[in-house]
């Protein structure tokens, strides 16, 4: 058997792993790249493999980071099975015709610069019409249960506890007579995450493909997160303030929701009934068709929440409602949130405040010190929710500066992943340990820690992968390929390097200027010379927009 990684490899995004064994290959995810531009560039690369060739995929859950290029992957041949949980099928339906939609609007805008320049339209990556297209190959499967792809190929998807339908994926090939099991992770979920179960703990593996997000962290064992969100939400609904919560349209936005409706039992004195009547009072909203989409989703899927969730529904409460809560479905009514005085909470997509209703809600509310914006999930470098959580003073939203004067709060409780802790005891739980495990789905510092603790509690040998290395899996892991960039490609992520550190750059310039220009002891002569140096560099800037 041989795997080669080409994608999540000391990165968090861009899930996909090629597999050759017993005359066949088929891929675990084929996911999008997200966050930094340098990555993004990647979504636009032809495969390292011809899907025509490719004979089924596994699916692990349905986020856009692991299925997102499933859409290119059709347009470019191949039609054979998907095989993902029915919840996980579900989710699809509705996020990859959604992912199509933003790859549209996106090209539009590229395009229309092209125009004016008469340089030729560049198409989508896909449209949401090819994402629903390609929705006809998947292959729903229950947890639990060992499929029989081929005679010599089985596979069982398990709870993964990460989000509805995700999946722990058990492979095993039959090789010359010998038995290998491999189990790939996907994305691991906390014992603790609201509505679902916890991860499954899988018996034996002879090789572990593992995610290794949080591999350097302990999250906050916070059991009273829902009282946390409470006194944040209160404090800024009496100030007069609005709750802007930039949430994953599925999953967080659900979990949300729930811990929303569960405060209502935790009444227990008075000053808290007090800040439930304030949280009771305002309207909440959730503004993304997407996140309304994925709650009936998961109306539809409940027999998947854990058992308190189960408990609560044969008691006759759904625990996705509750007085107050509204949908707004329209890009009208999204608008009138923002025209609207009355303290309010709106949750709303995109969680890291890349894309989507959620910059126009930031814009209208960060500069206001009444209101608070209150992270509920991880934030990848780069992107404009990490810049607010690591307290950036000024962010640019639509090309307008906009000053960060609201409050920022970051509950972490709330992760969807496992951190050290739950992945080493994730190992742990192997009554028969893995001969060799690779790490995926994790920056590179988070991976080398996460390296050495298993190392030095367990003695099973660790290797993080490099992109593009292939290792064939025996007795032993040979490395015996890598793919190389090319020099197109590594001229491309160079120039993306040189854009931040010159961000960086003209950040530190800017201080620079200003402390000249109060400076009454320097010549007018040293101002004209900054001013001329300012106006070259303009100029240049210039050229380079225009070229």
């Amino acid at each position: 058997m041989k795997i080669t990684f080409l994608g999540a490899t000391k990165t968090v995004t861009g899930s996909n792993f090629l597999i050759e064994a017993c005359g066949k290959k088929f891929l675990v995810d084929c996911g999008m790249y997200q966050g930094k531009l340098e990555l993004e560039l990647k979504n636009d690369e032809p495969f390292e493999f011809d899907p025509t060739q490719i004979d089924f995929m596994i699916l692990t859950h349905a986020h856009i980071d692991h299925s997102g290029r499933i859409p290119k992957l059709y347009n470019e041949g191949f039609k054979n099975p998907v095989y993902a949980h029915k919840a996980t099928c579900d989710l699809c339906s509705i996020m990859l015709p959604d992912s199509g939609h933003i790859q549209e609007m996106e090209v539009q805008w590229r395009n229309k610069r092209r125009k004016r320049k008469g340089l030729p339209e560049l198409p989508p990556l896909y449209t949401a019409e090819d994402a629903v297209r390609c929705l006809e190959i998947f292959y729903p499967v229950k947890y639990d249960e060992i499929i029989e792809i081929t005679e010599n190929i089985q596979v069982r998807f398990n709870d993964a506890g990460h989000m509805l339908g995700s999946s722990i994926v058990e492979i095993w090939t039959k090789e010359d007579g010998k038995t290998t099991k491999t189990v790939f992770t996907g994305d691991l979920g906390n014992d603790d995450i609201p509505l679902l179960q916890s991860p499954t703990m899988i018996e034996d593996a002879d090789y572990l493909i593992m995610e290794s997000t949080y591999g350097s962290r302990l999250h906050v064992r916070d059991q009273n997160k829902a009282e946390e969100f409470l006194d944040i939400v209160s404090e800024t609904l009496q100030k007069q303030g609005t709750v802007v919560i930039p949430s994953f349209a599925v999953g967080r936005t659900q979990e949300i929701l729930y811990e929303i409706n569960r405060l209502k039992d935790k009444k227990d004195d008075e000053e808290f009934e007090q800040k439930y009547k304030t949280l009771m009072q305002a309207p909440v909203y959730v503004d993304s068709p997407l996140a309304i989409s994925a709650t009936e989703v998961f109306k539809e899927n409940m027999e998947l929440f854990d058992e308190e969730t189960q408990e609560i529904i044969k008691r006759g409460d759904n625990p996705l409602e509750f007085p107050g809560l509204k949908f707004t479905l329209t890009a009208d009514e999204s608008k009138a949130l923002n025209e609207d005085p009355t303290p309010s909470i709106i949750i709303s997509a995109s969680g890291m405040c890349e894309v989507g209703r959620i910059k126009h809600h930031l814009k209208h509310n960060l500069w206001n010190p009444n209101s608070t914006i209150l992270f509920v999930g991880y934030q990848a470098p780069g992107t404009l929710g990490y810049n607010i959580v690591n307290g950036a003073k000024k962010v640019k939203i639509f090309g307008e500066e906009i000053a960060v004067n609201a409050r920022i709060e970051y509950i972490e409780g709330y992760s969807g992943h496992a951190d050290q802790e739950w992945l080493m005891n994730f190992i742990y739980s192997f009554i028969k340990k893995p001969k060799h495990i690779f790490l995926v789905h994790g920056e590179e510092e988070a991976q080398e820690v996460l390296q050495n603790k298993i190392l030095e509690e367990t003695q099973i040998n660790v290797t993080i992968p490099e992109f593009g290395e292939t290792y064939e899996i025996t007795d032993e892991i040979k490395l015996t390929n890598k793919i190389e960039v090319s020099k197109p490609r590594g001229l491309r992520i160079e120039i993306i390097q040189r854009l931040e550190k010159l961000k960086d750059e003209i950040a530190d310039m800017d201080q620079y200027v200003r402390k000249d220009v109060k400076d009454t002891t320097l010549k007018d002569e040293d101002m004209f010379r900054i001013n001329e140096k300012i106006k070259d560099l303009e100029k240049q800037i210039v050229n380079i927009i225009e070229g």
